[in-house]
């Protein structure tokens, strides 16, 4: 069964340097995460790819922009942030206005981040399916159990 995959943008596709201040697509250096050229074009030829983030000064030409960068906007659908549907992503909301915009069931969307609180948690009671990335094996109390995956390639296994 095809699925709609939504990925979380800073530390999930694309590392997001403490130092740099800013839109992403401005900075000097960006860089994509282990892994995520390799993930997303072993997953775009069956599977829709969209990036849902919480970046709040970033349109969605900027985020597109800085994805061009690092050579990951070929494998990606879409772009889904505050700025074209007027809320942040620690809602569950956020991810109700994509499967609507989407016009999909919410059982073949599954949401990745590395965020617990912002991307897995709102994505759970939405009623999507949530993959933890967490490459550094945080452990947070939990109320479920989620998938959790640990390098991005093991999404394609």
């Amino acid at each position: 069964m095809s699925k709609v995959y939504l990925f979380d943008w800073g530390d999930t596709l694309m590392v997001d340097f403490p130092d740099q201040v800013g839109k992403m697509c401005d900075w000097e250096s960006i860089q994509a995460v282990n892994g995520a050229l390799e993930t997303l074009a072993i997953l775009s030829k069956h599977h829709q790819i969209y990036v849902a983030t919480n970046a709040a000064d970033s349109t969605e030409t900027d985020i597109k922009l800085a994805f061009d960068r690092v050579g990951l906007s070929p494998f990606i659908s879409g772009y889904f942030c505050k700025a074209n549907l007027g809320i942040g992503k620690g809602d569950p909301d956020f991810f109700h206005r994509i499967i609507d915009t989407l016009n999909v069931d919410p059982k073949s969307v599954v949401m990745i981040g590395d965020s617990y609180d912002k991307d897995i948690e709102p994505a759970v009671i939405a009623g999507i399916e949530a993959i933890w990335f967490n490459p550094m094996g945080k452990v947070v109390k939990k109320g479920r159990e989620e998938k959790e995956v640990r390098q991005l390639l093991e999404l394609c296994t």
